[in-house]
């Protein structure tokens, strides 16, 4: 019988203790957090008059055992009346664009829009498709994404497509993210069949069994893109921590930040300020740099290549407009690093999640992202500023 520390109280934390919860193995579980709430990056606020604003994720896909297990962790949870799903024949699903040239251009979709010459591509989709499978499997255990897509599918849409979406998921840049690590479905899909396209459809290796729940038969049964929560993602870590709480086998400390790990004869020593953790086993959920930074001196070689992972600072703007201001419908649009450096894209939240709308009175929400990778510690006031701007001059 074990004692668990769980470093960290985001949402990976969280999970973390909650299936050790639930472990036989495991006696006692202390999570610790350095901030004075849990959930990380996902954070809601719940206005007064009822609209509902995120400052980090703000929809969760069903798709796979990951998005099982999710949905069955949300049943065991209590939150299925707090779903608010959407569709992929919701409008905010089939309607994704990108802004190029100055121009807001609808992403191809279906087959009519694969056999037809879409701006702001230079000839049909199809086209790279049939190339795809003809293309011969690579032959280096990884590669950059811009890569990847360049060999299989063209330069332009690597240039275009990948690396607006590699910007809008990873507020990265796809010449230097790795396939394998961002990608390993579609690297995977490569490496077993020879293809993207034929992995994809033939599938591309054995993937985990999670037995759905009711939810995730719900999500099939519905055609579910993806789902949100009516007061906001962030009641998915709110009622994991009031669970852990009831659990009676969990200790949550918040206001409680690591200043140093190291082990002992028996178990593991966790200094905090105001003195010391015994645990048989520690799961960190710290971000790399954090985690780099309490770590023992016999740790260094594993501290070096901590440090050396590069992160990138996002600026959230969460922006309302009295009436209907979008001059089009969908869940947003995305930049290449070729258009804009700063701004990564606007979802459209009031399209997705009309549900997070105040009551009263028609709004539109969105949300700016924006990164500045050329100066990190640019104030946010500018950002601001800035992407307001910029969102004025695409929306017109």
């Amino acid at each position: 019988m074990k004692t668990v520390a769980v470093l960290g109280g985001g949402i990976a934390g969280l999970a973390a203790s909650y299936y050790l919860c639930r472990s036989p193995q495991v006696t006692k579980v202390i999570l610790l957090e350095s901030s004075s709430r849990v959930g990380g990056w996902l954070s809601s606020t719940r206005r007064p008059d009822g609209a509902v604003f995120e400052h980090g994720p703000r929809g969760i896909r069903p798709a796979g055992a990951v998005g099982r297990n999710t949905l069955n962790m949300v049943d065991d949870l209590g939150l299925q009346d707090e779903i608010v799903p959407v569709s992929y024949s919701h409008v905010a699903s089939k309607n994704r664009y990108l802004y190029v040239n100055k121009e807001l251009h609808k992403m191809p979709s279906g087959i009519r829009g694969l056999l037809q010459t879409v701006p702001p591509f230079s000839r049909p989709l199809l086209f790279n498709l049939v190339k795809e499978i003809l293309v011969k499997k690579g032959q280096e255990d990884d590669e950059t994404i811009h890569s990847f897509f360049c060999r299989r599918l063209g330069k332009e849409f690597a240039d275009i497509a990948v690396d607006s979406l590699c910007r809008g998921v990873f507020a990265g840049d796809c010449r230097k993210l790795s396939v394998r690590s961002c990608f390993p479905l579609l690297y995977n899909a490569e490496q077993r069949r020879g293809s993207v396209l034929l992995g994809m459809m033939l599938g591309s290796g054995p993937s985990p069994v999670v037995p759905p729940g009711p939810l995730a038969l719900r999500s099939v049964k519905e055609s579910w893109a993806q789902w949100s929560l009516r007061r906001g993602v962030e009641s998915l870590p709110e009622s994991i921590a009031e669970l852990l709480q009831r659990s009676g086998k969990v200790e949550l400390h918040t206001d409680a930040p690591v200043k140093e790990i190291h082990p002992s004869a028996s178990d593991w020593k966790i200094r905090l300020e105001d003195g010391l953790i015994s645990a048989d086993h520690i799961i960190s959920a710290l971000p790399a740099k954090a985690l780099s930074s309490v770590l023992p001196s016999s740790c260094l070689p594993l501290t070096q290549r901590l440090m050396e992972i590069e992160t990138v600072t996002v600026a959230v703007v969460n922006l309302e407009y009295e009436g209907s201001v979008l001059p089009v419908e969908g869940f947003g649009h995305l930049l290449p690093s070729s258009e804009d450096q700063a701004v990564l894209g606007v979802v459209y939240d009031s399209v997705a999640f009309p549900q997070h709308n105040r009551p009263t009175g028609e709004t539109t929400r969105l949300t700016v992202y924006s990164c500045s990778n050329s100066d990190p510690y640019r104030p946010h006031l500018e950002l601001v500023i800035d992407t307001v701007s910029r969102f004025w001059c695409l929306s017109r």
